[in-house]
């Protein structure tokens, strides 16, 4: 339930309607013009709309009933607008087919209004996915370690999906319906002012009820975001390691933990329902008083002769008409509260400053020196808790140097630090002798390749994978990294060549030609420097001999950490550095460290003699 709280967190303090409905126009400011003509169309819709009643009212008063005197004014004036014949077929012809058009260019017209505004919608829900996912790659490796994926996918999906249907109907249906309400507000009280009075008698009433329902629904659109990202981050999680669910026989509790999740995301829509069960038929209860109230003072004004039938026909049109964009208005209400529910997250989430930022003034990127130090560096990812403590090393133009110790003695962090993953809290790390916190990041990175134990491979062709987009990696180029690694036979094997595709996470491939993707994927961009952080760990002593060889072709001329549990594998470094506890212990050769019996000896003796007695006791048994 993680995200459920971070959710709800997220949520608290939230910022009123006004500040996110400013938040998001901004996003539909370049397509003013667009929205601009939508407006336009809304309110000639409108117009004809409001003016059908008015063409009723004048074909029953003036050619189906006439009543000398009753007419209404706002009915004269309108038919000597329309310069028609008083009396005879001919007028009420004319005003059938006024009628006809009224209706039919309405309809042209909303077709024109939502075409522009769906495509509107389209462009600004392009606009908001390319910023969220461009703001999502400034940010530091360690929000999305604490971030679920889940809840980030929900962002990108549910969330920006939620603002569709605001950009593309809500707010020019709401200008819309308010453009129509005015209208026939006016038009009603210049008609008959006593019969209007009587049609909004019920008005004050709608108000609070739509007050009541709005309290209720934005926190109900709010939980039910808390609850869809909870169990989007389940799905990812479970989905992805669905190896190791099956493998610990997790089926049930991970089928019971989602059933939890999906019965509380159930609870909030019932609650939910509820509010829409209850608004709803008080509306038409409300707009059927109303009605009533309407038909009663209109029937005794009428049949007193001081209001005309046609006046009476064309005020209960316009009721309809009026109390019906309510109830739109109560459906885009629905619509505002899940965007402003979703507006809150995006909005959050796209104010996130990374907490690893650019320098100011980037220094001017040094000539390849090769070389890298870390100057008393003190490191911890919680608060005090060190991970490093005071360590202090320094590598050479080409130097290869291998990091070994205990899990959990630092020896990842220090590829962290390299690349500014994270910043330390003491000390400077430097990269050709220049604190990385100076340089430009992308310039900084760019002069690294790193293979870890575990490889991202991502779902299209060989290619693709190797190159990872990087400009000036041709054909012939990615076909000689891969051969400089050993992987020949694999491109070979591969029907398409560098076009197979590859599946998600690198699926039509085994783990250890993931591997040497990976190093032809470091091998083909020249890099300076050179991290391997356990990258033979996950590979079968056939392919880790391939690589081995394969080793040597890429780190010439680099300047190289390499971290290892395999001691074997860092026997022809220059130097090994024995990490324990956070701090530098030992360094020197593999022979130097041997001899001198302290704790390389120990991790050796562990790791390379006592297999090899166990081996000789086997053998002397009978």
């Amino acid at each position: 339930m993680s995200a459920e709280r971070s959710d709800a967190a997220e949520s608290a303090g939230s910022r009123p309607d006004r500040h996110l409905l400013r938040w998001l126009l901004t996003w539909a400011r370049p397509y003013r013009g667009r929205i601009a003509w939508a407006i336009v169309l809304v309110l000639a819709g409108s117009a004809m709309q409001v003016a059908g009643p008015l063409i009723t009212a004048a074909a029953i008063d003036l050619y189906l009933r006439p009543e000398a005197g009753a007419t209404s004014q706002k009915v004269l004036h309108f038919i000597q607008a329309l310069n028609l014949p008083s009396t005879g077929g001919r007028g009420l012809a004319s005003l059938a087919g006024l009628f006809l058009v009224s209706v039919l260019g309405s309809a042209v017209l909303l077709i024109l209004q939502a075409r522009t505004m769906l495509m509107t919608g389209q462009l600004v829900m392009r606009d908001l996915r390319d910023a969220l996912f461009a703001h999502l790659q400034r940010l530091e490796v360690a929000w999305f370690s604490r971030t679920p994926a889940g809840r980030i996918i929900t962002r990108l999906t549910n969330d920006v999906e939620a603002l569709n249907e605001l950009f593309t109907s809500g707010l020019v249906d709401i200008l819309a319906d308010l453009a129509l309400l005015g209208g026939i507000a006016g038009i009603l009280f210049s008609m008959d002012w006593r019969l209007a009075l009587v049609a909004f008698a019920v008005l004050p009433f709608m108000i609070l009820l739509s007050a009541w329902f709005r309290s209720r629904a934005r926190s109900i659109y709010r939980e039910v975001r808390a609850r869809i990202a909870a169990i989007n981050t389940h799905l990812q999680e479970h989905l992805a390691g669905m190896s190791v669910v099956q493998l610990a026989r997790a089926e049930a509790r991970t089928s019971a933990t989602f059933r939890e999740l999906d019965a509380s995301y159930r609870d909030v829509n019932i609650r939910g329902v509820f509010y829409y069960a209850v608004f709803y038929p008080m509306v038409e209860l409300l707009i059927a008083t109303g009605m009533a109230m309407l038909l009663v003072a209109g029937g005794i004004w009428s049949y007193k002769g001081t209001l005309s039938l046609g006046v009476l026909v064309a005020f209960l049109q316009y009721v309809q008409r009026f109390f019906r964009p309510i109830g739109d208005l109560a459906e885009n209400y629905n619509v505002l509260q899940a965007s402003f529910a979703a507006a809150e997250r995006l909005h959050a989430l796209l104010q996130t400053e990374p907490m690893l930022l650019q320098p100011a003034a980037p220094i001017a990127p040094p000539g390849r020196l090769a070389t890298l130090a870390l100057d008393g560096v003190w490191f911890a990812y919680d608060e005090e808790r060190w991970v490093l403590k005071d360590v202090t090393l320094a590598a050479a133009a080409g130097e290869r140097l291998a990091v070994v110790g205990h899990t959990g003695a630092g020896k990842s962090t220090l590829v962290n630090l390299l690349l500014r993953f994270f910043d330390v809290q003491r000390g400077a790390v430097l990269v050709d002798g220049a604190d990385v916190r100076s340089w430009d990041v992308a310039e900084l990175r760019r002069r690294f390749a790193v293979v870890l134990q575990e490889v991202d491979c991502f779902a299209g062709s060989v290619r693709e994978n190797v190159a990872l987009g990087r400009p000036g990696i041709d054909d012939a180029r990615i076909r000689w990294a891969l051969e400089q690694v050993g992987a020949g036979a694999l491109l070979d094997r591969l029907p398409q060549g560098l076009d197979t595709s590859l599946g998600e996470r690198g699926t039509g491939l085994s783990i250890g030609e993931r591997q040497l993707v990976s190093f032809a994927r470091a091998l083909v961009g020249d890099p300076e420097f050179l991290l391997l952080d356990e990258a033979t760990s996950s590979v079968d002593p056939l392919t880790e001999a391939v690589i081995q060889h394969a080793l040597e072709r890429l780190l010439a001329g680099r300047t190289s950490l390499i971290i290892a549990h395999r001691l074997a594998t860092v026997v022809g470094c220059d130097r090994v550095l024995v990490v324990h506890g956070g701090r530098l212990v030992e360094q020197g050769r593999h022979e130097e460290l041997l001899a001198r019996g302290g704790l390389y000896r120990t991790l050796y003796d562990l790791q390379l003699l006592r297999p090899a007695e166990e081996t000789e006791r086997e053998a002397d048994l009978p």
